[in-house]
């Protein structure tokens, strides 16, 4: 095992598991993601200093207050219409709209709730104003390539 510790330039490979305060499984990533540490990569919550200082075979748990990762809910971004007004394709729970505002801005809308006739769209991730659990281990630490400071060198955003 790898006696490199986390710090800016070098490549880490993690990974990690979201659960809500009573233990609900959210999320879940076995499959090892890797970033370089230190650069444009945005960890959720404040990640990149939890880990800090670890090495490979570490693991970690933090707590994820709303501010600090998806936001707090905000109602004006959940809307209720009659499910007639709806087309057929989005009347179902988890369907995706794509909504555009007058401004030609577009946003990703999910279905959250059908009661009766009435269907309800959300704007906000479907982790927002919830308080998370993060259960990281660390897999690999090692020097960054060039590869893996490329733009499309294998890195991912764990937001």
């Amino acid at each position: 095992m790898s006696s490199e510790v986390i710090k800016p330039g070098k490549f880490v490979s993690l990974t990690y598991h979201i659960t809500d305060m009573e233990g609900s499984v959210l999320e879940q990533n076995d499959i090892p993601v890797g970033y370089v540490h230190g650069g444009d990569t945005e960890l959720i919550g404040s990640m990149d200093r939890v880990i800090a200082g670890k090495q490979a075979g570490d693991e970690v748990e933090m707590v994820v207050h709303p501010e600090d990762g998806f936001g707090d809910h905000d109602p004006d971004l959940t809307f209720t219409d009659n499910i007639d007004n709806v087309p057929p394709q989005f009347r179902q729970l988890g369907a995706e709209v794509q909504m555009q505002n007058e401004d030609g801005e577009t946003r990703t809308f999910y279905v959250s709730k059908i009661e009766g006739d009435r269907l309800t769209v959300d704007g906000n991730h479907p982790l927002a104003g919830k308080t998370l659990k993060v259960m990281i281990k660390i897999v690999e630490v090692r020097d960054a390539t060039p590869e893996d400071m490329a733009p499309a060198g294998g890195s991912c955003s764990i937001n």
